[in-house]
């Protein structure tokens, strides 16, 4: 497994729960895991899908991401293919005679086809290793996402009771997962609930107020960053493309009334990093596999939280941050309410309508975001402040709003419980409407009892009621305020109520070290996406596909100017070395070259996988810098005859050092020079490098501090 792992894939360790899953797998029994996007899922099928024999077949509802996902798989060295209605009739043919053939490890198709006539009895004739079925939470009527089609799933395991079936989904709560797992007949099922918390990504909700220009005030502090926003509606996806395109913003849409030629190219084009900015409806489902998303913004109000946390999710599956923004209008509720009530089913409007609330409450609430998030999927979030959200980043004020709550419900009920927000805000306001005229609104003794404030903080008063349930909104497209009997307890004086005043976000977020890396050379990093995007149109694959943003950044970390220290980083398995090796070292060096003052950092030691030797793992690399070294030359001599970095073989003979081998230090570094330098080391009390070159006024060098510290760290040891 672990072999697989680093060769295939490129990965040193597994992520939480890949393991686990895998070897349940390879053991040949059924599996259901809920984890969230980019907490590597694919992974899990497709290292069996190596390792059995036979053809692991992947169900996806997206025929959008089948082709990345098989380009993906084809890039690490696999045989895939996907069998779906875009391809030709000799297309197909030429699947089919490989899959005979016993040709393919993973064939990606669409539930659909397990409907049409012969195509199970195809199966059959197959030697199948595994059946993985993927956004399992399709099947669920109670998901968010249901699809028919996925139905025809449900004889799987009768039809090849031999055969193991795995499911997985970013979003389930107990009950969906309960209802997938009965739906699809699991046997026994190993069950995995990975935690929902995805913790590179800020959540953050702001009132709508001028929604185009708080757009464009994002963008601008994100420039060059690939983002999606998502609309309600086509004409809003349309309206609001044209915008961005006219501010100069590179922005394509996506939504149902485009044609199927259309939608595709506009997704390759965000995908291969054509254009930056993707504008898509949230109703039409929009496979991004693109690993580099820096945000999404919801400019409407989602209708289930299950929807927007797979949406978000989209972003940062990479593992570096990422920013998700929701812009909240209460205008937003009638149109979603509208669309409820036209279900012709009472369970289903009922269902959507308790979703849709939720939703409200998450928006509207000032409680910690991903507490929020967490407990809707029944998971409990312990952390008092989270770091990366609004909520707790902003400055938070409890006031007490009793006497401004009674004003608003005695305005509620003086007119009898049968008008919405605007209606009463303005009542309590003292507005001079012909519609509050009409109906006398003006004459009872609520009316203009809070003109000395601003209609702002009675919306604040409104919302706080809403999401502490002191009132609720009854009714269709035009919800009404009607009183809870806790508002009613409020209104009488027997029970009192805070709110929580929030000030925007005054703190900066805190980076999470997700990837762990210390700050990146920016200048190398836009020059390996250069390189990368470049590769990517000829290989005719998105560029993430050739390497994610995230070892990007490794490499930007640690230069690896040879394929045997390339390797190493994360993320580069043997087919990538193979294709991409030489152009990315090649690159690395020849910055090294130009900026020679560069220091490589130290890396810890990566274990070597099961049943590699030590001199695999160090890289026959050190062992030719220690075979010159002990020859007699200088760090120049061995960079010049190896045509490396100074700075390269320095960690070359930093890491020979702590390892005990024969180095001699005083050839390399004048011994009085050596004292000075051990003695600064011990008298700043630290082992830090910058502190010493800084103290020397420009006589010692970081490559010399670094070899020095070795040798004192080695001898002490």
């Amino acid at each position: 497994m672990h072999n697989t792992l680093k060769k295939v894939f490129g990965f040193q360790s597994f992520r939480p729960n890949q393991e686990t899953i895998i070897k349940n797998i390879l053991e040949k029994k059924d599996v259901f895991a809920v984890m969230p996007t980019g907490g590597g899922k694919s992974l899990c099928y497709q290292l069996p899908a190596r390792m059995m024999n036979g053809t692991t077949v992947v169900i996806s509802p997206l025929i959008s991401l089948m082709k990345d996902q098989v380009d993906a798989a084809i890039e690490n060295g696999m045989s895939a293919a996907f069998l779906n209605s875009s391809l030709s009739t000799q297309e197909m043919s030429d699947v089919y005679k490989r899959l005979k053939e016993n040709d393919l490890e993973l064939l990606y198709i669409a539930p659909e086809r397990f409907a049409m006539p012969g195509f199970l009895e195809t199966l059959k004739s197959l030697p199948i290793s595994l059946f993985a079925i993927d956004e399992a939470h399709c099947v669920s009527e109670w998901g968010h996402d249901f699809r028919p089609d996925y139905l025809s799933l449900c004889n799987l395991t009768r039809t090849f009771p031999h055969i193991p079936v795995s499911a997985f989904t970013a979003t389930a709560t107990q009950k969906v997962q309960r209802d997938i797992i009965n739906k699809i007949a699991l046997r026994s099922p190993y069950i995995i609930r990975a935690s929902f918390n995805r913790q590179n990504l800020f959540y953050q909700v702001k009132s709508k107020a001028g929604l185009e220009a708080q757009i464009i005030g994002f963008l601008k502090e994100h420039a060059d960053e690939p983002g999606i926003i998502y609309r309600t509606t086509r004409d809003s996806v349309t309206k609001l493309t044209e915008f961005l395109v006219d501010q100069g913003i590179s922005a394509l849409p996506y939504h149902a009334g485009l044609s199927p030629e259309e939608r595709k190219n506009n997704q390759e084009a965000f995908s291969r990093d054509r254009v930056t900015i993707i504008v898509a409806t949230i109703a039409f489902g929009m496979g991004i596999d693109k690993s580099n998303v820096r945000f999404v913004i919801h400019a409407d109000l989602p209708k289930n939280i299950e929807g927007y946390y797979q949406e978000t999710g989209r972003a940062g599956r990479d593992g570096e941050t990422a920013n998700c923004l929701l812009f909240f209008g209460r205008q937003d509720i009638p149109k979603i309410r509208y669309f409820i009530d036209q279900m012709p089913n009472e369970n289903e409007r009922t269902v959507s309508m308790d979703k849709l609330n939720k939703s409200v409450k998450y928006a509207s609430h000032n409680v910690c975001r991903r507490r929020q998030l967490l407990e809707y999927f029944d998971e409990k979030y312990l952390e008092e402040n989270c770091g990366a959200c609004d909520i707790c980043m902003g400055d938070v004020e409890k006031v007490d709003i009793t006497t401004d709550a009674q004003i608003v419900m005695s305005a509620i009920s003086r007119t009898g419980q049968y008008f919405g927000i605007g209606h009463i805000i303005d009542i309590v306001a003292g507005a001079d409407t012909k519609r509050i005229r009409e109906l006398q609104h003006n004459e009872i003794k609520t009316y203009g009892a809070g003109k000395h404030k601003a209609k702002k903080h009675w919306q604040f008063i409104v919302d706080e009621l809403l999401a502490q349930e002191a009132i609720a909104q009854d009714g269709g497209q035009y919800p009404v305020l009607i009183l809870t009997k806790k508002g009613t307890d409020i209104l009488l004086g027997r029970e009192e109520i805070e709110g929580l005043k929030r000030e925007e976000i005054r703190k900066k977020p805190k980076a999470f070290k997700v990837s762990g890396f210390e700050p990146y050379d920016e200048v190398l990093f836009d020059k390996l996406r250069v390189l990368r995007k470049r590769l990517a149109e000829e290989h005719k694959v998105p560029p993430y596909i050739i390497f994610s943003d995230m070892t990007l950044h490794e490499m930007c970390v640690y230069y690896p100017s040879t394929l045997d220290e390339i390797i190493t980083i994360s993320g580069v398995g043997d087919t990538k070395l193979k294709s991409y090796g030489i152009d990315f070292t090649k690159e690395i060096k020849a910055h090294l070259d130009k900026n020679p003052d560069i220091s490589i950092p130290e890396r810890e030691p990566v274990a070597p996988s099961v049943n590699t030797p030590r001199q695999k793992m160090t890289g026959g690399t050190i062992e030719k810098t220690y075979e010159l070294s002990r020859e007699g030359l200088s760090i120049k001599e061995i960079a010049k005859a190896r045509n490396l970095a100074t700075s390269t073989i320095t960690g070359h003979l930093e890491s020979l050092i702590k390892d005990g081998r024969d180095v001699a230090i005083d050839r390399l570094i004048d011994p009085a020079k050596r004292n000075t330098i051990e003695e600064m080391f011990l008298t700043l009390k630290t082992w830090h490098t910058a502190p010493i070159v800084e103290n020397s006024n420009g006589t010692i060098s970081y490559d010399d501090a670094k070899l020095v510290r070795a040798y004192v760290q080695q001898k002490q040891s």
